[in-house]
């Protein structure tokens, strides 16, 4: 059985899918690798399919939503982790910190913190809108069907609600070293500016502003929650401790939405 896939949606992203790639491609702890290519018209299929990744090829741009979508669809086995196809400097290192604490048993679900998030979200020790995370399928495959009406940004900060109303744990993993392009890097100045503005409007059609505020406080929350487990872990551990000693972590259980 399939137990962790990899999914990721690409829209013109040939020049820095191929380093995404050479992250988690082989990776111990991926089962599967799936790239969504979203009616791109760079090549970024052709150099997916080229470095051995398994290609969904949609035949026109649909936005990140629609593509996450059709890559859902695709899914079988346990565990999805969704990856953003533009990230600089990430590393089989930061893809094993980020499956870990899900794969264990410790948390339900796991997001990460970039290093260039804004400075707010380093503040808070959180990215609502990280699109780095791990998850069960069957969460997706049971939200799947709501998709469709949502815009074509917005998805993570649906996602966050859906975890939120089944109280699902969820751990903060810090990627220091990763980054995302800003979109006025890859887009140039206006063009950039113009879709981030429509990436800000999806976002506020998906979720008004108090949820968006809930969900930062509940994910804060998640934060306190980990802490705390790991100094209670830590506190358990001694060095005269057996391995058989070693406290393990009950699998958490998700609450079931209303």
């Amino acid at each position: 059985m399939t137990r962790l896939t990899c999914l990721i949606p690409a829209w013109n992203e040939a020049e820095r899918l191929p380093a995404v790639l050479n992250a988690a491609l082989g990776h111990p702890m991926l089962d599967r690798l799936l790239v969504v290519d979203d009616g791109s018209t760079d090549g970024t299929a052709a150099i997916a399919r080229a470095l051995g990744a398994e290609v969904l090829a949609l035949p026109a741009n649909g936005g990140k939503t629609a593509a996450l979508a059709a890559g859902i669809a695709a899914l079988d086995g346990e565990y999805a982790m969704l990856l953003d196809a533009d990230l600089v400097g990430l590393s089989a290192q930061d893809i094993t910190r980020l499956a870990a604490p899900v794969l264990v048993g410790q948390a339900q679900a796991s997001l990460s913190l970039r290093g260039n998030a804004p400075g707010l979200w380093q503040v808070l020790g959180v990215d609502y809108i990280s699109g780095e995370r791990v998850l069960p399928v069957a969460l997706l495959k049971e939200v799947a069907p709501l998709l469709s009406d949502l815009p074509a940004f917005g998805f993570e900060v649906f996602l966050n609600n859906a975890l939120k109303t089944r109280d699902a744990a969820v751990a903060v993993v810090g990627w220091r070293n990763v980054s995302s392009p800003w979109k006025t890097q890859k887009q140039g100045l206006w063009r950039g500016l113009i879709s981030d503005a429509g990436m800000i409007r999806d976002i506020l059609r998906c979720q008004p502003p108090g949820e968006l505020v809930s969900q930062i406080r509940w994910l804060r929350a998640q934060i306190d929650r980990q802490n705390r487990a790991c100094r209670a872990t830590a506190a358990q551990v001694s060095p005269a401790t057996r391995p058989s000693q070693t406290p393990v972590p009950s699998q958490p259980r998700m609450k079931p939405s209303a």
